[in-house]
């Protein structure tokens, strides 16, 4: 209002800051949009282009957990609503069920594996299988295989693969698939002193971290194109891990992403060891 009467001219600074009680330096004070202000946009920006499905919370951690910035998360929360960066997300009704018990988290790594189809057809209409595997403690992507057919003795292979450079698991979750139970892979190991843990028929909530890393890449990458054929969507699973294991932070290790988890506990150990 004080503005508004020294813009018409009815009276100077000094008189309409007298009239409406405000002081001086408020009537000429003026918001100044700080560089980290930019800066943030620009983050949260490049984030949502990259990342089509993260929304805030993950954002967030991955500025603060991953980069390392120390900003506020209201004040970044602020900036994404003020660029109306949310996503919007319709609700689903739910049926109401038992509260499932929780799985244990394990230890050390190698120490619980799980490992999970998914299928996916291509632009022609041929469906695919894709092979998960992952290390329950950290949530890491050890591997993902793709194919029209993955069977028993392809299994093996790729187990074989992970653990040559990640190391051999004491135990594998896994559902009664016929890849799973065949004696190939009974079989195999077995002579490497593996066990492989099968979860009752009909309960997936006992595998529940492999099925929340399907419904991850699932929701992530592979809902999100029309694949043209197999070296198209294994290329692009491949390079979908690098990310998912040291860039996008994961709620269940608190915000760390799956490296970081690794590199805590190494640390940890090393710390009990001195």
């Amino acid at each position: 209002m004080a503005k508004e009467v020294v813009r018409s001219g009815r009276a100077s600074i000094r008189v309409a800051c007298a009239v409406f009680c405000i002081s001086e330096s408020c009537y000429r004070y003026e918001a100044k949009l700080k560089a980290e202000n930019e800066e943030m946009a620009d983050w949260l920006l490049r984030l949502t282009d990259s990342h089509r499905t993260w929304g805030f919370m993950l954002c967030f951690l991955y500025l603060r957990n991953v980069r390392g910035f120390s900003w506020n998360h209201k004040r970044v929360y602020r900036i994404y609503k003020a660029l109306e960066l949310n996503l919007r997300i319709n609700p689903r009704k739910r049926l109401v069920r038992q509260m499932p018990e929780p799985l244990p988290v394990p230890g050390t790594i190698n120490e619980v594996g799980s490992m999970d189809f998914m299928h996916d057809p291509l632009a022609d209409g041929r469906s695919i299988r894709i092979l998960n595997a992952i290390d329950d403690f950290n949530r890491e992507a050890l591997g993902i295989e793709v194919d029209f057919s993955l069977p028993a003795a392809r299994v093996a292979r790729v187990l074989s693969q992970i653990i040559e450079h990640r190391g051999r698991p004491l135990l594998i979750r896994c559902d009664n698939g016929p890849e799973y139970t065949r004696s190939t892979l009974l079989s195999w190991a077995q002579k490497r002193g593996i066990k492989l843990d099968f979860i009752q028929p009909g309960k997936p909530q006992q595998n529940a971290y492999i099925e929340r890393f399907n419904r991850t890449a699932r929701y992530e990458w592979l809902s999100q194109y029309e694949w043209e054929d197999l070296e198209h969507v294994q290329n692009h699973a491949t390079r979908w891990m690098w990310p998912y294991n040291h860039e996008r932070p994961n709620m269940a290790l608190g915000g760390f992403t799956p490296k970081q988890r690794l590199a805590m506990a190494a640390s940890v150990s090393t710390s009990a060891t001195q």
